[in-house]
């Protein structure tokens, strides 16, 4: 089987015509899509880059592979047992290239974030660049199209390629956020909203948007988050880097056709997580364990499967996918991994599925955990970091989609639930798995500041003359949330 994983960063489902946005920006994803079958309820188990990527390569979840921030206490991929590849914990790439598939990379994150296990198992690693992840689609594609067409008709490979334009700083042409100028933006968040952001000061907030006083940012992107119109600004920036990835993904699949086979791709559209935009006023960042940041796209198209253009509401997590990896490439599934393969949904809606919530982490920007279920998104916060944020928050996602109103008070018997569910999740992981230390652990004894120190964001804030706000954020302790 051919298999070509493509792999978006930072990428929303709501920001896809196949999900129902209403702007043209992956036509050719929905055309993928309308072949294959949408997961509408897919979602990164632990955000952001480095621990979703590193459940790609372990098949586990972050409090088992131990790479829950990116980098220092807690962030230190962990591979278990006294071999040197584990048979219970093998790499995914590793465990395919034994069996005979070709493993492939054409992807910069190992570079960009020093995760240097990301390579291990591959036959072939391309890095295409030393940009580290700021290379745009064209880039990727000049290494991906000579790849599928000296390499495409051979069998049985997994062909992994990486884009990153649709995380921020976003430098597609100009002409492809030109595109969108006219459009109608998503309606949330409302200028009333962004009003009441003004008077939040943690990072990627409205009126503190940029981390350095004097940002080399894009032309297309604004500088604060003052109404609507800077808002717009952001959003068709976005949009853009979709659309412009969008249009690279269309040149794979034209390659293929060039070839012959391009029904005989299987295709599996997915990302490491998503972005807020507005939501819990953060802005252009995946910073906490919520809605916006863990719900992913994933689309799958399995040559001869049926069902084609339907959908799956069922909870499913990214290390799902590459259960579903491995039982496509008919290998049976490594008794120490954490996903389930998701054959059984996609040839059956009816099948037995065991996930009716899921346990969600975050340890970058914040220490969370959280339970996403049918109705309810639950959010318990040990270490707050930069934000302003209730230890305990409860959303009524039938009732309020764009989680703006904590009703954790109103409903203290759901808190009660959503924690036992926390409690007995990492304890059925230690009872399972049992090797290391829970990584949350270990970043909320030292914190939750990994690319600026909470001592040079208080300066920065006084720097904007927000002494203020410098001072209350020097008050906080982390103390308050043990």
């Amino acid at each position: 089987m051919r298999i070509v994983y493509i792999d978006i960063d930072s990428l929303r489902p709501d920001h896809m015509g196949c999900y129902g946005y209403t702007r043209q920006t992956t036509p050719n994803i929905d055309a993928i899509a309308a072949q294959g079958v949408r997961f509408n309820r897919a979602y990164c188990e632990a955000s952001p880059c480095v621990p979703s990527r590193a459940s790609f390569i372990s098949g586990k979840f972050a409090m088992n592979h131990g790479a829950l921030t990116h980098f220092g206490p807690g962030g230190q991929f962990y591979h278990p047992g006294q071999e040197r590849w584990s048979t219970r914990y093998p790499f995914f790439t590793r465990y395919l290239r034994q069996a005979g598939y070709k493993t492939v990379t054409i992807s910069s994150f190992g570079d960009r974030h020093q995760a240097w296990w990301f390579f291990a198992g591959w036959n072939e690693i391309h890095s295409h660049t030393l940009k580290c992840g700021n290379e745009d689609a064209n880039e990727v594609n000049e290494h991906v199209i000579p790849w599928i067409m000296e390499h495409g008709a051979e069998d049985n490979y997994l062909l992994h390629v990486q884009y990153w334009d649709p995380h921020g700083f976003y430098t597609a042409p100009d002409e492809f956020a030109e595109r969108f100028a006219n459009e109608p933006a998503p309606a949330f968040p409302s200028e009333e909203v962004i009003a009441e952001h003004q008077k939040m000061y943690h990072p990627r907030s409205a009126r503190t948007f940029h981390w350095a006083i004097t940002p080399n940012i894009p032309r297309k992107m604004p500088h604060y988050i003052r109404n609507r119109s800077d808002f717009e600004q952001l959003i068709n920036g976005y949009d853009a880097g979709i659309a412009f990835m969008d249009l690279h993904v269309g040149q794979i699949v034209e390659a293929y056709r060039k070839l012959g086979i391009e029904d005989e791709i299987c295709f599996i559209i997915s990302a490491d997580h998503g972005e807020s935009f507005g939501e819990q006023g953060i802005y252009m960042e995946h910073g906490m364990a919520t809605e916006s940041v863990h719900h992913i796209p994933l689309i799958v198209r399995i040559p001869g499967m049926a069902g084609a253009g339907g959908e799956i509401d069922r909870f499913v997590y990214n290390v799902d996918v590459v259960a579903t990896i491995t039982e496509l490439a008919g290998l049976p599934i490594p008794i120490g991994w954490d996903g389930q393969s998701l054959l059984p949904l996609l040839q059956s809606q009816d099948a037995a599925w065991s996930r009716d919530y899921l346990i969600l982490e975050h340890a970058l920007y914040a220490c969370q955990r959280a339970v996403r279920d049918s109705r309810w998104h639950y959010i318990r916060t040990y270490d707050p970091g930069f934000y302003e944020f209730d230890r305990v928050v409860l959303y009524d996602m039938e009732r309020d989609p764009n989680q703006l109103v904590n009703v954790a008070e109103k409903h203290p018997d759901v808190v009660a639930l959503m924690d036992r569910r926390i409690a007995d999740w990492v304890q059925s992981n230690r009872d399972r798995h049992g090797e290391i230390m829970d990584p949350m652990e270990q970043v909320i004894a030292t914190g939750p500041y990994r690319y600026i120190s909470r001592e040079a964001w208080i300066q920065r804030l006084r720097e904007l003359g927000l002494s203020s706000e410098a001072d209350a954020l020097a008050a906080r302790v982390h103390s308050e949330y043990e």
